[in-house]
C-alpha cells in the first residue's frame, strides 16, 4: 500500500528501491556504459523523442539552471502561473539573464496567446515554462503555447519543465516542437530523489555552441561528448541509473499509455472524491493535473492535524505551497499509486472529518 500522497518524494517499488544495492561499476566500464545506454534510449521513449537524453545526478532545479546558462546569452522570456514557473524565473535572473515575464493567476493556465504577443514585441533566445504545476495542480496547454511561439518567434527555444508530470501525463516533445524537456527522478517517476533527466535536441545544442559562460558541470557540449561514449563527464549516480534501467523497464511492462490512463483514472477519483465531499478544486475544469490535485481548503480544515491523522495511519498528504500553504492541501496521486489506495486515504481523511 502506498503511504506518501504528497507531490514528491513519493513512495518506490521495493524492488526498484533494491536495484540500488547492486555492486558499484567504475562508471567507464563497458558493463555500467551498456545500463546507461539502455536507460538513455529507454527514457526517450516517455520523452516522444529522437533526440539526447542527458542524465544528470542534480534536482529537477539543477536543469533549470543548465537550460538557461546553455542556450540564452542574455534574453529570456519566463512564463509564470505557480510556484515553479516564479522559481525557473529567478534561477535565469541569478544567472544575469535579463527576463521579462507572461503571467498568469495561478489559478488560470498560461495564455497562448498572450505568450505570442510578448514574443512578437523584440526577440527571445528561450521562453521557460512549466507543463505540470506543482503548487496548484494545473497542467498548461504546452502543444498549443508551442505551436503559437513557433509561429510567433520561430527562432526562440521553447523549453518546458515537466518536472512532476513526466511519465504520468503525455508531453510529446517532437510532436509538439519543444526544444528541451526537463524532469527528475522523485515524482511520477518514482524514484528516489537525485537524479534528473533533460531531453534536448539538435537546435538547442547548436545553440550552445554560440553561448559563452555555459559553466562546467551541466554544460550540454561536454555532456554530449560523454554521452556518445555512453558516460558523463563527471562520475553518475551509479545507484540511481541502476534504479532508473529497472523503472523504465517497468514502466515498459505496465505500457505507457495504460500508465497515462491509470493517471488519469486516479485523477478522476480524486476530483470526484473532493467535489462530492464538500472541497473546491483549486485549477479550473480542463486544466486539472493527471498527478497531483490541489484542493482549495474552503472547509478550513487544519491540515497539520490532518497530517498527524494521517501519519497514525503511516499515510501523509501536503500542505499547500508557498503562498497557497493553509489555503489549499495537496494530494498526490502519481507513480506506484492504484485507485485501491486512494480509497483507503480517502476513507481515512473522511474519519478525520467526522470528528
Amino acid at each position: 500500500m502506498a503511504n506518501l500522497f504528497v507531490p514528491g518524494p513519493v513512495d518506490v517499488n521495493a524492488e526498484v528501491m533494491a536495484a540500488q544495492t547492486q555492486p558499484m561499476l567504475p562508471h567507464r566500464s563497458a558493463e555500467f556504459e551498456e545500463i546507461f545506454h539502455r536507460a538513455e534510449n529507454n527514457a526517450r521513449k516517455i520523452f516522444k523523442t529522437q533526440s539526447r537524453v542527458f542524465l544528470t545526478a542534480s534536482s529537477g532545479t539543477g536543469l533549470h539552471e543548465a537550460a538557461v546558462r546553455n542556450l540564452a546569452n542574455s534574453k529570456v522570456l519566463a512564463c509564470v502561473n505557480g510556484a515553479f514557473g516564479s522559481r525557473w524565473q529567478a534561477v535565469a535572473e541569478s544567472n544575469g539573464k535579463s527576463v521579462d515575464i507572461v503571467e498568469s493567476d495561478w489559478q488560470a493556465p498560461l495564455s497562448a496567446q498572450a505568450i505570442a504577443e510578448a514574443l512578437g514585441q523584440q526577440d527571445y533566445e528561450i521562453l521557460i515554462l512549466v507543463h505540470n504545476e506543482t503548487s496548484t495542480g494545473l497542467v498548461n496547454p504546452i502543444k498549443e503555447i508551442a505551436a503559437a511561439a513557433r509561429n510567433a518567434s520561430p527562432n526562440t527555444l521553447i523549453c518546458v519543465d515537466a518536472v512532476s508530470s513526466w511519465s504520468g501525463d503525455l508531453i510529446a516533445m517532437d510532436d509538439w516542437g519543444l526544444d528541451l524537456v526537463l524532469t527528475s527522478s522523485q515524482k511520477a517517476l518514482a524514484l528516489p530523489p537525485g537524479l534528473s533527466l533533460a531531453a534536448v535536441n539538435d537546435r538547442a545544442l547548436a545553440r550552445a555552441e554560440k553561448v559563452s559562460n555555459r559553466g562546467w558541470y551541466f554544460d550540454f557540449l561536454r555532456l554530449e561528448k560523454h554521452r556518445l561514449a555512453n558516460s558523463t563527464p563527471a562520475t553518475p549516480a551509479i545507484s540511481l541509473i541502476y534504479a532508473l534501467d529497472l523503472q523504465l523497464k517497468r514502466i515498459a511492462e505496465e505500457g505507457l499509455e495504460n500508465r497515462f490512463a491509470r493517471h488519469a483514472a486516479l485523477a478522476e477519483m480524486t476530483h470526484t472524491w473532493a467535489l462530492e465531499n464538500g472541497l473546491d478544486l483549486f485549477a479550473p475544469e480542463g486544466y486539472r493535473s493527471q498527478t497531483v490535485t490541489t484542493i482549495d481548503n474552503k472547509l478550513e480544515i487544519n491540515v497539520a492535524d490532518l497530517n498527524a491523522f494521517l501519519l497514525e495511519r503511516d499515510m501523509r498528504i501536503a500542505n499547500g505551497y508557498g503562498p497557497l500553504k493553509d489555503k489549499t492541501f495537496r494530494i498526490g496521486h502519481m507513480g506506484e499509486i492504484q485507485l485501491s489506495d486512494l480509497e483507503v486515504l480517502f476513507a481515512a481523511i473522511e474519519e478525520f472529518l467526522k470528528k
